[in-house]
């Protein structure tokens, strides 16, 4: 165990230092085509969270995106605020509208919280849209002067924005396995198995469900305000596309592996593979996207992770708690008042 645990640390450390080093080694296309995979990859650990863990499936994470990349806009334009200084405080006013958001959506259950959540993200689409100090339909570029003030040359704007986007996608992958290490975690994977069973062990679901829901909402919207950023204009259907931003990130997730943090890693790579190699067939491609899909989940429910854990024995992120120690908190499985 020890032996496989320093093997571990020792394949994540150097996966880590060669991305952080990226700027040094990657040419200017690689170099944004991996923002672009770090920010996918956080979208879809984030969506694995929501579905995988708490049992959310939700079609409309792309609401959050959306907001989290127009209240960017705002901040930096019309408040004043430095875009640095701009991109968190996107994400925490998006966490802060998801909590009325959540209330809404909560009062649903199965696949009509699915379709309600779909729903919202339409409303916040034709909201926007009608927003003429924001471009309306047609969308608002942020000023040149703006992005130049992040750093002195373009070299060193996307070097920045690259350590950025890496950083989140760090954070992202270290919180959910951290999560998912502690008693919140235990009553995740509970509330996953079971979710009467959960309750009835005293298993908080509701709360447990809303701190997911809003921590993945601030997150989602720290990362749209991220991609908007990068590409330097934004549309009411750029912002809030159900393709861009769940039906994607949902066949991530599918073809990796729901359930696990190894499965959207896996899933990611594969994907972007697959976007380079097929993306000039047309509609073929998205025909290909989703026969590799259905095939997955027909012959492997647990995705392309479960196939390699079939054969090999490997956890790249344990989340096995040690006996040990207490991580009871406030939002874990209370022990039981009685047992009859």
């Amino acid at each position: 165990m020890k032996t496989a645990n320093i093997i571990r640390g020792a394949v994540i450390f150097c996966a880590v230092t060669i991305l952080i080093a990226g700027p040094f080694w990657a040419g200017g296309g690689t170099q944004r085509m991996l923002v672009e995979v770090f920010y996918f990859l956080a979208l879809a650990q984030l969506w694995n969270l929501l579905a995988g863990y708490a049992g959310l499936l939700s079609v409309g994470q792309q609401a959050f995106v959306g907001l989290g990349g127009y209240l960017l806009f705002l901040l930096a334009m019309f408040a004043g605020v430095p875009v640095l200084l701009a991109l968190p405080l996107a994400g925490v006013l998006t966490a802060l509208v998801a909590i009325p958001t959540a209330l809404v959506a909560f009062r649903l259950s199965g696949p009509h919280f699915a379709i309600g959540t779909w729903v919202i993200a339409e409303v916040f689409r034709l909201g926007f849209a009608q927003i003429t100090l924001l471009g309306g339909g047609s969308g608002i570029s942020l000023p040149v002067q703006l992005v130049k003030d992040m750093a002195a040359s373009r070299g060193a704007r996307e070097d920045l924005t690259y350590w950025i986007a890496l950083a989140i996608m760090l954070a992202v992958v270290l919180g959910v396995w951290a999560l998912m290490r502690s008693g919140a975690g235990l009553g995740l994977a509970a509330i996953r198995d079971n979710e009467g069973a959960a309750e009835s062990v005293g298993v908080r679901t509701s709360r447990l469900k809303m701190i997911v829901y809003v921590g993945t909402a601030g997150m989602t919207g720290l990362i749209g305000a991220l991609v908007f950023l990068q590409k330097l204009r934004i549309t009411p259907e750029a912002a809030f596309s159900v393709n861009d931003w769940s039906v994607l990130v949902i066949f991530i997730v599918v073809i990796g592996g729901i359930g696990s943090l190894e499965g959207p890693i896996l899933g990611c790579i594969l994907f972007f593979l697959l976007r380079e190699t097929l993306a000039d067939l047309g509609t073929w491609y998205m025909i290909i996207l989703g026969s590799i899909s259905v095939a997955i989940m027909l012959l492997e429910p647990k995705g392309l992770w479960g196939l390699v854990t079939r054969h090999v024995p490997l956890v790249l992120f344990p989340t096995a708690r040690l006996s040990g120690r207490n991580t009871i908190n406030a939002t874990s499985p209370r022990p039981s008042r009685s047992l009859t």
